[in-house]
């Protein structure tokens, strides 16, 4: 199963949804302090095996800069919010996770929705 990360600026109820589902998920927000920057978010991710999803355009052109350099990370899952619902969020990610493990995103880029 892929482990979740989710960047502080996921809404709440995305979050709620994917736990109501069994979805391994853990919040920047509870983990790290607010205003934390997106290179920090990203290796935290990284140091506990996580896969980071994030709907923070700034933080995609981390990963991007990342994936030009060979800097290895544990994986990018990216939305834009006004273009996916949080009920699609919820049932791709959900998807996502059960159909693969972390190790399968390192250094990857994925964005949503799926279809």
């Amino acid at each position: 199963m892929v482990r979740l990360y989710m960047d502080e600026n996921v809404s709440g109820p995305i979050t709620r949804g994917l736990r109501r589902r069994g979805v391994d998920v853990l919040t920047a927000k509870g983990d790290l302090p607010e205003g934390t920057p997106d290179e920090v978010v990203l290796d935290r991710a990284t140091a506990l095996g996580r896969v980071l999803f994030s709907q923070d355009k700034d933080l995609l052109r981390v990963a991007s800069r990342r994936q030009r350099s060979g800097e290895p990370f544990a994986g990018v899952i990216f939305a834009a919010q006004a273009e996916v619902s949080i009920g699609q969020c919820i049932e791709d990610l959900e998807l996502l996770a059960l159909a693969g493990e972390s190790e399968d995103f390192a250094g990857l880029v994925r964005f949503l929705p799926l279809r």
